[in-house]
């Protein structure tokens, strides 16, 4: 079928991305379009993720414990889940952040089954009452950033299509979806630059 060849035009130019073009090279075959798209969502969570802090973790840990005692994987599962898929802490953020909770006296940890569970001791209660702020997840589609969880989804839902372009189409269908692509960066940069 068509398709990208390798070494043709592709995505180049003033695409996607970093650099020349909507990933690597300027033009690319059936792999290097999965590629692409895997690092167009890669970027997008990157971005998405960015906008949640380090303290955050603290402040979604906490609001968590508050609820009911949990071990390291129901947390982060649950901030992902509670964040619609735009948060997800990495382990070497929660662990760290767990044990530094513990060293405080804020949170104990129960080994049971193999698995730690963490519960809030009383300061740990306490301090969650005293800060009285809302849980990192509930800010997330606040208006101050009304996109944080559609954009990365749209952009993705995006990347698929223009795979299945290159995967399927015929030499013309993928010059359509080129400059229909092109169009579409253009118009994005152009939201940027409004008043």
């Amino acid at each position: 079928m068509g398709g990208f060849p390798s070494g043709g035009a592709g995505f180049g130019g003033a695409g996607f991305g970093n650099g020349g073009g909507f990933g690597s090279g300027a033009g690319f075959g059936t792999d290097g379009m999965w590629q692409m798209m895997e690092q167009l969502r890669s970027k997008f969570e990157k971005s998405a993720g960015s906008r949640v802090g380090r303290g955050d973790v603290r402040s979604a840990v906490l609001a968590l414990l508050a609820e009911q005692p949990m071990h390291g994987y129901q947390i982060i599962r649950e901030i992902e889940e509670r964040s619609g898929g735009s948060w997800k802490p990495s382990a070497g953020s929660v662990y760290p952040t767990l044990q530094l909770l513990s060293d405080e006296g804020i949170i104990t940890a129960e080994e049971s089954g193999g698995r730690k569970t963490y519960a809030l001791t009383e300061a740990g209660r306490d301090e969650v009452a005293e800060s009285g702020a809302s849980a990192p997840w509930q800010n997330a589609e606040s208006s101050e950033h009304p996109g944080f969880t559609a954009l990365p989804k749209a952009g993705v839902e995006l990347a698929q299509a223009a795979a299945q372009v290159g995967r399927t189409g015929t030499p013309e269908q993928v010059q359509q979806a080129v400059t229909i692509l092109d169009d579409a960066r253009k118009r994005l940069y152009a939201i940027l630059a409004q008043d």
